[in-house]
């Protein structure tokens, strides 16, 4: 147990309210209390305190407070900024490795929780459509972080404004911007976002960020992972934007690397468990579920991916494990661990395992893995690829002079 699991512990915060908003509270103050960067934190932190069974003796709270967590808060940040939709952090991590602190975040799924708390030392508050959940947004901060989730808007007839959106995570994310007015934001969403509704959820975003909330928002761009680092296929569409009154009118999206990077770079060392080799009656399952739909002049289906070659993007569910299938003979021990149809397959057909899809997202390997295979696919499936973030975080924050 580490020291800040041993202050939890001992504030007497039970497994059941783990992830509840008292802990969002205690972990953001501790986080930015050095900096005195808290917002509402403050007062509810020391109410918190107080009545904790550990403090009930007249006891007193050593601050600022040291995280033995991999990516604690940096001393002596550069700049702020907030973490919205925050999934597991990675877009934290990205502006976090450029010296920046988080003064905020926001995440409502548990397993999430618990992998962002095991690595940065806070809990995520929760629902951000709740007016108290904003309610505990420091002012100040300089950038607004956000990969919400892409949604229809109702603009029939309309001019597709601030008002058109309410009801969707957009909106909530306008909201922030619209009170707090930060020097920039980033925000990141799927590639379908581009042609979503026929074009016009894009077109009212911007327009809204444009128009209604006055930032100078260039074209949003198609960015790769496999050009910046990672050997994955993986297009998202990234927005960024600056406060008129900071008079930016230009900006370049980072160019690509010159070197692309190989399947090969990110595999695992050593021989893997048998669990994740594919059984005969599954592969068996995934030859004829492909030739169904190649008789139909369709794509669809499992693809086995050479080590010179790029991984087709990872997600969360579907197709996302079998369409980056490997070859892997390194096995040994080919007696099965769960249960299965058929054998184990003689062919050295694998799955990528969970460190892999950490990789291939770009988070280094002190990141840490608690949760269940099941979970920890989804939650690398659902995060981004943290070298594309952080370039493009890069160029922001010099548009914004902030030395590096």
């Amino acid at each position: 147990m580490n020291k800040y699991s041993e202050l939890r512990e001992e504030l007497g915060f039970a497994k059941t309210k783990q992830y509840d908003d008292d802990n969002a509270i205690l972990t953001h103050y501790l986080q930015t209390v050095e900096e005195g960067n808290y917002g509402e934190y403050k007062k509810a932190a020391k109410q918190i305190i107080k009545e904790s069974e550990k403090f009930q003796n007249g006891s007193s709270l050593r601050l600022p407070f040291e995280f033995d967590v991999p990516f604690p808060p940096p001393n002596n940040p550069k700049f702020t900024f907030i973490d919205l939709f925050a999934g597991i952090g990675g877009i934290r991590l990205a502006f976090q490795n450029l010296g920046g602190q988080c003064v905020f975040s926001s995440e409502w799924n548990e397993y999430s929780k618990k992998t962002y708390e095991l690595n940065f030392g806070e809990v995520p508050f929760g629902d951000i459509t709740k007016e108290e959940t904003k309610n505990f947004i420091p002012k100040g901060f300089d950038v607004l972080c956000a990969g919400f989730p892409c949604q229809a808007f109702s603009i029939a007839g309309k001019r597709g404004g601030f008002e058109d959106t309410r009801g969707t995570l957009f909106f909530d994310v306008a909201e922030v911007i619209k009170k707090h007015q930060p020097k920039a934001f980033f925000l990141e969403n799927v590639k379908g976002l581009r042609s979503h509704d026929g074009g016009k959820t894009l077109a009212t975003i911007l327009n809204v960020l444009r128009n209604d909330l006055g930032y100078f928002v260039p074209e949003p761009e198609i960015m790769n992972a496999k050009n910046f680092g990672v050997p994955q296929n993986r297009e998202r569409i990234f927005i960024v934007g600056f406060r008129s009154d900071l008079d930016i009118d230009s900006f370049e999206y980072p160019a690509p690397l010159e070197k692309k990077k190989t399947i090969k770079s990110i595999l695992e060392k050593e021989e893997v468990s048998v669990k994740y080799y594919l059984s005969t009656q599954y592969l068996k399952t995934l030859i004829e579920h492909k030739a169904r739909h190649a008789d139909k002049g369709n794509g669809f289906g499992y693809e086995i991916i050479p080590e010179d070659g790029v991984a087709n993007a990872v997600v969360c569910g579907g197709m996302g494990r079998e369409r980056n299938l490997i070859y892997d003979h390194r096995l040994t021990n080919f007696i099965p661990v769960t249960k299965i149809k058929g054998d184990v397959n003689r062919e050295g057909i694998r799955k990528m395992t969970p460190k892999e899809w950490r990789a291939l997202q770009g988070f280094p390997k002190e990141f840490i893995i608690e949760v269940s295979d099941v979970q920890a696919y989804k939650q690398f499936g659902n995060s981004v690829a943290v070298p594309a973030i952080q370039a493009t975080a890069k160029k922001l924050l010099e548009c914004l002079s902030i030395m590096l």
